[in-house]
């Protein structure tokens, strides 16, 4: 007998004698009040099925319109969000508490629970934000290459390794949900999205949804877990010209072959919300198409999370600015469960229930998406734990996080050209070192680090630069100058290290319709660097593969560093030969940018075809 069931029993024998002896005294005993019963959904032992059904037979429509309904931070305070009800309140791109620390995202997170979990049913709120490439909203954080380059990688361990730091580091400051990962299918370099594609194969997204794994981890209510949101569904890769939030033109049957088999890979591995695209197919939004959110993913795909709209998404149904009541009933029609309306959460209530009340969105719909919610809040443990895990504050940032941060730069940086300059010898060598890009952690970190466009900067955050890690990693006898623009480089010097390419860009203003080229800055640094005769290695940081066939020629070597994040030091790693280059391309190499839209089976031969990536034969890299 547990010791448990002891002291109950003996509990109850001493209750019955008492009782027992005073009424043999006579003595009248008082009515006992009756104490309230505490509801059902308040029960952790009970099943969740039967806390949400609980608590929606005590919920009102006031109650469940504001479920539906998410706002930014910056647009309501925690009391204003627990009188509007509301279910969700995210951190767009930049939008952050002061100071930007864990501490300060811990308390304000605290603040927005504590108002709602002291209204009348408690309900607490699901906080979201993009953490797409390590906790970017987060100084301080550790920031992990972008997406193409993980594609690069080819390492699906890696991922999901990335995708549980990623979720530590959330924790701490509570953030319940990631607005990642981005599943998408690039099918066209111009679109300025293309750096948070893992590849331009369906199979590249597919290998690394193993991300989703790492961010809930075996349970959503464990310690350190966080919902996972898999974006955008569907087809945003696809859009006509890489026109981002354009039309994308397809048969049926390629929407299936192409970009749908992520979303399934990741339904399957229990990602707990998806997120709708702002693209149309074949001129309807998705965000008012039924046929795609209820039919396929919800029906086909066997679905059960939260559907969650893009920033203002159903705004674009008609193509004008603003919702509107039709585009309201059609969203929520279609199966959208959760709204970011992050500057009209009220006028979204009170549209949606009008919309309710004339007939032309059913409770049964708006049920729906309730029971959707709740059920991920049951899970996610959020009616027992629903403030901050402050234990895993000595996770952002760690020494642990930053050393997997830079392997997973290392991995990803692909060999394209070799002319034998490269590795770079570690003792007895004169490096000269230029580009706008080799000491900026701004621009190797890319768009969406700490706000929505990124920033250049060379201490925007913390880590080390390429040229940090150029020179920390030399060794005995060698020397290492830096110029941003080439000045000073003579004869005298054994190579030099150009590191050009991008700066920093999200969607809309990273799209590049008129070409991939080098910009004029780049190509005359590169000049200077040949004219004195010396051995040049090329190192582009960029969000996408560029159009270099033409300067190709007359570079020694060329290696694909895309975006490696707070971890320059990664790169620099394989420059030297400390570990030799491992990454392929994900992406076929365009032979110019006229070629564009390239992809495997078009028929189209590039620069390097899809796959291709060097390494280095045996070696000593310590040798003159």
């Amino acid at each position: 007998m547990s010791s448990r069931l002891r002291v109950r029993r003996s509990v109850r024998t001493t209750r019955t004698v008492v009782l027992t002896g005073l009424l043999l005294a006579g003595t009248a005993l008082a009515p006992m009040a009756s104490a309230t019963p505490t509801p059902l959904y308040k029960n952790s032992h009970a099943s969740v099925t039967s806390r949400v059904n609980d608590l929606m037979s005590r919920m009102t429509l006031d109650d469940k319109l504001g479920q539906m309904t998410q706002a930014e931070r910056g647009a309501v305070t925690p009391a204003q969000s627990a009188a509007s009800k509301l279910g969700s309140v995210l951190s767009g791109g930049g939008s952050v508490p002061t100071p930007n620390t864990a501490v300060s995202w811990a308390d304000m997170y605290d603040a927005y629970q504590k108002a709602a979990t002291s209204t009348g049913l408690g309900i607490p709120i699901i906080y979201g934000v993009d953490a797409v490439h390590g906790d970017n909203n987060l100084y301080g954080a550790t920031i992990f290459p972008q997406n193409i380059g993980i594609g690069a990688a080819h390492d699906p361990k890696l991922t999901e390794q990335i995708g549980r730091a990623t979720a530590e580091e959330m924790s701490a400051t509570g953030v319940d949900e990631d607005f990642a990962p981005c599943l998408c299918v690039a099918r066209d370099d111009r679109w300025g999205r293309t750096y948070e594609s893992y590849g331009e194969v369906p199979g590249n997204a597919v290998a690394n949804s193993t991300i989703i794994n790492g961010l809930q981890g075996k349970s959503l209510d464990a310690p350190g877990s966080v919902m996972a949101t898999a974006k955008h569904f569907i087809g945003d890769g696809g859009t006509t010209n890489g026109t981002d939030q354009g039309n994308t033109q397809i048969s049926d049957w390629e929407l299936r072959a192409i970009h749908l088999p992520p979303f399934r890979a990741a339904v399957q591995r229990g990602v707990g919300a998806v997120m709708i695209s702002y693209n149309s197919i074949n001129g309807l939004k998705d965000h008012g198409n039924k046929y795609l959110i209820t039919d396929l993913l919800k029906g086909e795909l066997g679905f059960s999370g939260i559907v969650i709209s893009d920033w203002n998404g159903i705004d674009q149904i008609d193509g004008q600015s603003g919702f509107t009541p039709a585009e309201v009933a059609q969203a929520v029609n279609a199966g959208l469960d959760l709204f970011m309306v992050p500057n009209d959460s009220a006028k979204f209530i009170s549209t949606l229930g009008a919309e309710v009340a004339n007939g032309d969105v059913p409770m049964s719909r708006i049920d729906d998406a309730n029971r959707r919610i709740l059920t991920k809040k049951f899970q996610l443990g959020l009616f027992e734990h629903p403030y901050a895990d402050r234990s895993f504050m000595n996770t952002v940032g760690s020494a642990q996080h930053h050393e997997l941060a830079r392997q997973a730069a290392r991995e990803s940086q692909v060999l394209l050209k070799n002319d034998g300059v490269l590795p770079l010898a570690k003792k007895n060598n004169k490096i000269f070192v230029a580009g706008k890009n080799a000491n900026d952690m701004g621009n190797q970190a890319g768009g969406w680090t700490l706000t929505w466009q990124g920033q250049s900067g060379e201490r925007v955050i913390p880590g080390t630069t390429i040229l940090d890690g150029i020179k920390s990693d030399a060794g005995k006898g060698t020397t290492v100058t830096y110029d941003r623009a080439g000045n000073g480089i003579d004869s005298s010097y054994k190579v030099a290290v150009a590191v050009v390419g991008e700066t920093p860009y999200a969607e809309g203003h990273g799209d590049r319709p008129n070409g991939l080229q080098l910009d004029a800055e780049d190509l005359s640094t590169i000049a200077k660097l040949k004219a004195t005769g010396v051995p040049v290695v090329v190192v582009l940081v960029s969000g996408r593969v560029l159009d270099v066939a033409n300067e190709l020629p007359g570079w020694n070597g060329l290696v694909e560093s895309f975006l490696p994040g707070s971890e320059g030091a990664g790169v620099a790693d394989v420059l030297y030969g400390d570990y030799k280059p491992t990454g392929k391309l994900s992406f076929t190499w365009p032979a110019s940018s006229a070629q564009e839209p390239i992809n495997p089976g078009d028929g189209k031969t590039g620069l390097f075809p899809y796959g291709y990536g060097l390494t280095y034969g045996k070696h000593r890299n310590d040798e003159n």
